[in-house]
């Protein structure tokens, strides 16, 4: 395993995180794996060398977090693992379960360091945007809990870029704790975070761990082929509505026509994509398999040439202004 800093600060995660989304409750998403099928995963992803694992509180309404405080560390110390969740999604009904203020994430972290069965998390990140956030209260929140222990460090997950910079400019004018990564949607066939918020957390030396790097499973397999349905793919309602544009298409077949000649899987082609472009830390993939996490270290090793990338990034489809997608 091959590891590397989290932006600026000292601590160092390995190039590939694991994404949490998948382990909780079937009856959250029905893909979604119990604990005693999520196990051997984690044990898989543990032994390879991933120590960087994401997961959230609105994951399976929480468990997720509860699935991995039950196995985590069964296979390894606290210590040896970088855990990092979100908050921001709806966890209740009333109108202070959601959002960024700072009842709610006082009272998110708790739940979760209880779901988690630890007492700090090393990385707490917002969820989806609010856009009627008081950034300044979000700042200050956040940086209240690292002086509590609770969290280590702090970071953002799918915020606009203007955001984004108010918040970093904020925790520097007040003295706050820094956002020290990002965690945004980035594959082959979603690139919009190269407009704005990309450079400036490469300028500002912010770690970029982004989501889906696998664009929802759709790089790994033609799913307009009936031997290529998964569950995930037929009830994932975001994957049918963002994922299956013509130059989606384009992108997938170029990933498998490169597959094909490396004799490598296409996921793998998808993932050595991301980890090739400039200040991309861990991009984060989810394993509903033991297969699937060898599949993704393996990725590691495969480096695409400069025709390969040139190929892939000629496939791209922009998406216009106003888009509904992260």
């Amino acid at each position: 395993m091959e590891y590397a800093r989290l932006g600026r600060s000292s601590l160092r995660i390995s190039r590939l995180g694991f994404g949490a989304m998948g382990i909780g409750n079937p009856g959250w998403r029905k893909w979604v794996l119990e604990e005693d099928a999520a196990r051997p995963i984690l044990r898989a992803a543990v032994e390879a060398g991933i120590n960087f694992v994401d997961t959230c509180d609105f994951y399976s309404a929480g468990a997720s977090e509860t699935v991995l405080g039950n196995v985590l560390w069964d296979y390894a110390s606290r210590d040896e693992i970088v855990l990092a969740t979100k908050l921001g999604n709806p966890m209740g009904t009333h109108p202070n379960a959601r959002g960024y203020s700072r009842k709610h994430i006082f009272s998110a972290v708790d739940a979760s360091l209880k779901r988690l069965k630890t007492d700090y998390v090393d990385l707490l990140q917002t969820h989806i945007w609010q856009p009627d956030t008081d950034l300044e209260e979000l700042v200050v929140a956040f940086d209240d809990l690292v002086k509590s222990g609770k969290v280590r460090y702090v970071g953002a997950t799918t915020m606009p870029a203007w955001a984004f910079v108010q918040c970093v400019n904020l925790a520097k004018q007040m003295g706050r704790t820094p956002f020290v990564s990002m965690q945004c949607e980035y594959n082959v066939c979603h690139r919009e975070a190269e407009r704005e918020l990309i450079p400036f957390c490469r300028a500002y030396d912010i770690a970029l761990v982004p989501f889906s790097p696998l664009a929802r499973g759709f790089l790994c397999a033609d799913r307009r082929d009936a031997r290529n349905a998964t569950a995930r793919h037929d009830s994932d309602d975001y994957t049918l509505k963002h994922y299956h544009r013509p130059g989606d298409f384009a992108a997938l077949e170029c990933v498998a026509k490169i597959a094909a000649k490396r004799g490598v899987e296409p996921s793998q082609v998808a993932l050595a994509w991301a980890l090739a472009q400039p200040g991309i830390i861990s991009p984060i993939f989810g394993a509903t398999q033991v297969e699937h996490v060898a599949s993704a270290v393996a990725a590691l090793d495969l480096k695409l040439d400069e025709e390969e990338l040139r190929a892939l990034a000629g496939t791209y489809e922009t998406r216009p202004l106003g888009a509904k997608s992260h």
